[in-house]
Order: structure tokens, then sequence, then C-alpha cells
């Protein structure tokens, strides 16, 4: 799946597991929804586009559901504080509680893209899952924050006004164990592998990548960490166009490639580690 700058964001989802994929029993393939939206400077403008979007994902079938990075925000210093929320405090959190709600009431997970969350006099880049009953599972805020420096193209640092995250984040869900990255997070081969040693099902990386990196790495890096952990098949993609692509899932392709291929088995780490 590709991906755009910003305002508009896409994710793209790849599959990761440990060599013998522990499936789900109730589930061997399901639909997933990737929304793609367009970001305006008005918040509830922001949470109307998604809250259609994730609809949409669900009419077409899909049992989880994914948004971008900073979907509710433009991606900009001057608006992440302005348009932060404390999660602790869920009447005052509007992106909290429509995704709660879109999650509770449609009877899907939702990987909650990215929003900017105050914690602690703190700002995190941060995402959320919501289960069915439209309670969180689980928040993991970006760990690798994005500082770039390219003379006379681009100067942008994250760390400049974002805390950086300091763990990993694994779910549970309905469809499987959910490993989550935000964007800059893919770049970084060690987390994705800890996640499929950990027995995660999928890898989610809400992004938002600049057209300076974007363009050349996006889909590279989707693909290398796919095929770093057996599954490396675009089965979906689309342009730079607000949009909600819904792909099929199989976990059977998965377990019958590492069954052939048992990289696990073959792996050195006697050698790595010396």
């Amino acid at each position: 799946m590709m991906a755009s700058s910003t305002p508009s964001s896409i994710e793209h989802t790849m599959l990761a597991a440990s060599e013998q994929l522990q499936v789900p029993s109730n589930i061997t393939k399901f639909k997933i929804g990737l929304c793609q939206l367009s970001v305006t400077s008005e918040k509830n403008q922001n949470l109307a586009c998604a809250r259609n979007s994730i609809k949409a994902a669900v009419e077409c079938g899909a049992r989880l559901v994914v948004l971008p990075e900073m979907w509710n925000c433009p991606y900009s210093n001057d608006y992440f504080a302005k348009f932060a929320e404390d999660f602790e405090n869920e009447d005052a959190s509007p992106t909290f509680s429509m995704l709660s709600e879109a999650a509770c009431s449609h009877g899907i997970t939702i990987v909650g893209g990215s929003v900017p969350e105050s914690s602690d006099g703190q700002l995190y880049n941060t995402s959320c899952v919501f289960g069915p009953d439209g309670k969180l599972k689980a928040k993991h805020r970006k760990i690798h924050l994005f500082d770039i420096e390219i003379p006379g193209d681009i100067t942008f640092k994250e760390s400049d006004f974002f805390a950086a995250g300091d763990k990993p984040t694994i779910v549970d869900t309905d469809v499987g164990r959910i490993g989550i990255g935000i964007c800059h997070d893919i770049r970084f081969p060690e987390l994705a592998a800890l996640y499929r040693a950990k027995g995660a099902h999928i890898i989610c990386y809400p992004g938002a990548f600049n057209i300076s990196t974007g363009e050349l790495l996006w889909e590279v890096m989707q693909r290398a960490r796919a095929a770093d952990n057996q599954s490396g098949e675009i089965i979906a993609t689309s342009g730079h166009e607000e949009t909600v692509v819904v792909a099929e899932i199989d976990y059977s392709k998965i377990e019958l490639q590492r069954k052939g291929l048992p990289l696990d088995k073959q792996k050195r780490a006697d050698i790595y580690l010396s």
C-alpha cells in the first residue's frame, strides 16, 4: 500500500507472525479497511470524515479498520498542542469518544491511526486500539521520532514538540494479535522482528510520510518489513486521493509459506550476538 504526504495520509498493514502462526480459532480470513483521509484545520470536520470512512469500510465487510497518522490534526507544530487530547478525560476527548463509539456501534476493531495526546505536560504521537465493545484495548506512543534535515529541501524535527514512546505495543483482538508502529517506526526492522517473535499476526503502521522521503521510501519500507517476516505481497493499493481500501487477509497463505521456508529455524543467533 502506498502512502502520501500531508494533508492526505494513509497507512499500510502487513502481516507478521511467529513461525508457527497461531491463527485465532474462529477466523482464518477477514477483511481489513484502510482509510486514507484529507485533513483540514477543523477538528470536527476531520472527525466526521473519519466516521464516514469507517462506516464505508464496514459496509464493504471490514472487521478491522485502520486510520492514518495525525488524521484529526494538520501535521504542523502550529496545531499539535491545540488539537491534543488527554485520553484519561474521555468527556473532553472527542476523538477518543468517536473512535470508541464507532467501534462499538459497528462491532469492529479499530486501530485509530494516530493523534496528538496530552499527558503529564508532554505531547505524544499516539495510536489507540478499540475493540468491538468500544473499550480501549491498547495505546501506542510513537517510539522513533522523525527528525530530518536535508539542506535546500526540508528540515523537520518531531522531537522538538513530541516526547518519544518507550515501549512496543502488542494487542490481542478478535482478528488476531496486532503489533502497532507509527510511520517512522517502520524504518527500524528490529521492532517488526520483535513483534513477529511475540506472535503478532498483523503489524499496522499508520503513516503520513512527506514528499521528500515518502515517494521513494514508503512502499519500499513496507515491502521490506513484510518480506523480512515472510509476507511481501501487495494485495491492495491506492493513489493520493481520499479513499477507503478494503482487502482480504488470509492467514493460511503466510502459514504455508513459513512451513515451506522455515527461516526461524535457519537463523544463526549464535553468530548475530557474538
